[in-house]
């Protein structure tokens, strides 16, 4: 009887100390691993905005634009702006610092990522700096120069949405989606600039 008892004390001494082990110890989580984007040559290169994300591109400028208006609209009391200080600001909208704008993979697909854009994943790598303050404020330039500056303040004044509609969704926006137009009109830009 006694080898019987001291087997199961040496057991049970093993099986405890293993519970122990486990509870004390919790099962270290398993590592993540997130990588960079990679960028075609294109996107790494090209001194324009990449196709695949002038949509993204138009919605960051827009919220941009809209941010640097209200801002000075604020500052008036929310008058309206004359000529002279819409057309400052927009001015210096495109040449606003781009530096927290950048590229980051969500489900596999290239998107731009900062102030103003939903497409932000919280666990990804962006890359970030680079050509892409370049090309935004290339692009924003592109915009005052085909819509004009009273016809962006004019959308900003009609309401939320308005001005992003005018320049991302619109007939000759890199957002419109089954248009002719669209895309065609977007490497049209392009080359304009």
């Amino acid at each position: 009887m006694r080898p019987v008892l001291a087997a199961w004390l040496v057991l049970s001494l093993l099986a405890g100390t293993r519970a122990e082990e486990q509870c004390g110890n919790p099962p270290a989580p398993p590592a993540r691993s997130i990588a960079a984007p990679q960028l075609s040559p294109e996107e790494r290169l090209s001194p324009h905005m990449p196709e695949a994300l002038r949509c993204d591109a138009c919605h960051a400028i827009a919220f941009q634009i809209e941010e640097q208006l209200r801002k000075a609209e604020g500052k008036m009391g929310r008058k309206v702006l004359s000529e002279s200080d819409y057309v400052e600001v927009l001015e210096r909208s495109c040449s606003t610092s781009w530096e927290s704008y950048g590229v980051q993979e969500v489900d596999g697909e290239k998107r731009l990522t900062g102030p103003g854009l939903l497409s932000q994943e919280p666990m990804s790598v962006v890359v970030s700096g680079g050509p892409w303050p370049r090309r935004l404020s290339k692009m924003c330039l592109g915009y005052m120069g085909e819509w004009g500056e009273a016809q962006i303040y004019e959308a900003h004044r009609r309401g939320a949405g308005t001005l992003r509609e005018l320049l991302c969704h619109g007939e000759k926006g890199p957002c419109a989606s089954g248009k002719a137009g669209g895309p065609a009109r977007a490497k049209e830009l392009q080359n304009e600039l």
